[in-house]
């Protein structure tokens, strides 16, 4: 998952999910207005959600074999066999097709993750390791194009959805460590959800882009879970000892 570690704010509220040392990368570049990259309609039949699918495909080939600064809509539609006419019924932009592709990479990942961090048969900590290892895994597979998109980031780093999604994830995650650590202090469970949230995504997309293969990604991935697990071992007990000194 592109775009999302450490900035330079300090301190978080835990009434505000989006108010947070966890955020996108600063980029110099911002969305001036949300209709660049709101895409204009929804397909509703089913020939128009094949067309949809298509440019999709296609734009993600286009992305990981040329890059963003050669991405444009032209290539694109005769990437997929379509022309630009119907390209522009569904994205008005590039940035509405880098931006759909963006968020179709955070929503599969995360939905992974939601589901396994919601798996009632397995202990917390027991779902924080495994949902660890799919995630180094899932940034395994979608490390050339997460480069790629990371490129365009400044296109849309800072629009509203971008903002929106991340809100969401962080509240997924402090719901788990609400879970995970009870009788903790609201703003030690929040803090503890930041530091491990933050931490998995910067390594991961660090270790990675190092083109390495599964065996070396699931070494790492088990190396930084045990670190996670007994981070959040330590913030318990601690906050045991304190209640009942």
């Amino acid at each position: 998952m592109i775009g999302l570690v450490f900035s330079n704010g300090v301190g978080y509220n835990t009434k505000d999910p989006s108010h947070s040392c966890f955020a996108f990368r600063a980029m110099p570049r911002r969305i001036s207005k949300k209709s660049q990259i709101a895409a204009r309609k929804r397909p509703v039949q089913a020939r128009s959600a094949r067309l949809v699918a298509d440019i999709l495909e296609a734009a993600a080939r286009v992305l990981a074999r040329e890059g963003a600064r050669h991405f444009t809509t032209v290539r694109v539609a005769e990437e997929a066999g379509v022309s630009i006419g119907s390209l522009y019924q569904y994205f008005p932009s590039k940035e509405a097709l880098l931006f759909r592709l963006q968020t179709d990479e955070w929503q599969d990942t995360w939905g992974v993750l939601d589901e396994i961090l919601s798996d009632q048969r397995l202990a917390p900590l027991d779902r924080l390791s495994k949902a660890v290892l799919v995630f180094f895994r899932s940034e395994q597979q979608e490390a050339a194009l997460r480069t790629a998109l990371d490129d365009a980031g400044a296109l849309f780093r800072d629009a509203p959805e971008a903002h929106e999604f991340l809100v969401v994830i962080k509240r997924r995650m402090l719901t788990f460590f609400e879970e995970a650590l009870p009788g903790v202090p609201a703003e030690r469970q929040a803090f503890t959800s930041e530091v491990v949230l933050t931490a998995m995504a910067a390594v991961a997309e660090k270790v990675t882009a190092q083109g390495l293969n599964r065996r070396a990604v699931d070494a790492w991935a088990q190396a930084n879970a045990d670190m996670y697990r007994a981070y959040v071992e330590s913030v318990a007990s601690g906050s045991r000892r304190r209640r009942l000194g």
